[in-house]
């Protein structure tokens, strides 16, 4: 069960870097509109996709720990 969310995990990571890849190559080539758009909805996507993956809980009082 863990290798499973490690694969989601990395899978979602690596979309996640092409889609800051792909916001950097827009930036790059002065398309500062076309990088928000996408920043605004594919890569918040991309990010909410990664955050659903990872777990926060409480552990011990006044601590938080990631489950994977």
């Amino acid at each position: 069960m863990a290798a499973r969310y490690h694969q989601q995990l990395t899978i979602a990571l690596e979309r996640l870097n092409q889609g800051l890849a792909r916001t950097h190559t827009f930036i790059k080539r002065g398309e500062n509109q076309k990088a928000l758009y996408y920043m605004d909805n594919d890569l918040k996507e991309l990010y909410m996709e990664l955050q659903n993956i990872i777990n926060i809980e409480p552990g011990e009082p006044n601590t938080r720990i990631g489950n994977i």
